[in-house]
């Protein structure tokens, strides 16, 4: 059986979940989330905690109820505290700008890039002398913020040798030194 699956999710203060047929609904503070469950699975909420059973052991039953179990505790999560990433802009005169929900980046094409970012995910730019700009996102939706930040992070990946472009804070890049000197 799965680990994951089997694990109950406690629901915190201030956030209601409710189950209608094959659609799951999470309000909190934050927001209000929805999905779509198999309706091969059963969702029920018993006493401050949300359970989620297969019907047998299928091998796509036991797939999917660690994943459905997954994205109810992320849902969960997300509408009472939210998620946060935090991207920086390494690279000489790379530099963010964030005008409601349009993101500017200048990444050292010919041209600035503009994003509309959705309403549902909050952006913030900084930028402190001597270091490197910072792109703040937030959103209570684990997926999309997941989407977004994909997206702005593949304008400009990291390259191994210089370690330049759009990374995580906190990411490792594995570097590679580059020409070695000519074997004689």
């Amino acid at each position: 059986m799965s680990r994951i699956g089997k694990a109950p999710i406690a629901i915190p203060a201030g956030v209601t979940v409710t189950v209608s047929g094959d659609t799951v609904t999470v309000k909190g503070p934050k927001g209000t989330l929805t999905q779509t469950v198999n309706p091969d699975l059963h969702v029920a909420v018993e006493d401050g905690h949300v359970v989620v059973t297969r019907p047998s052991d299928d091998r796509e039953h036991r797939a999917q109820h660690g994943l459905y179990r997954a994205l109810i505790h992320n849902m969960v999560v997300g509408v009472s505290t939210g998620y946060r990433k935090e991207m920086e802009l390494v690279g000489v005169g790379y530099r963010a700008a964030a005008t409601g929900q349009v993101l500017e980046l200048s990444l050292g094409f010919s041209h600035a890039i503009y994003i509309k970012l959705p309403p549902e995910v909050k952006v913030e730019a900084k930028s402190e002398r001597n270091k490197n700009p910072l792109i703040i996102l937030e959103s209570d939706d684990k997926q999309l913020l997941g989407q977004v930040c994909a997206k702005i992070r593949s304008l400009r990946k990291p390259e191994p040798y210089k370690g330049k472009g759009i990374k995580f804070v906190g990411e490792v890049i594995r570097r590679k030194s580059g020409k070695s000197a000519s074997a004689k």
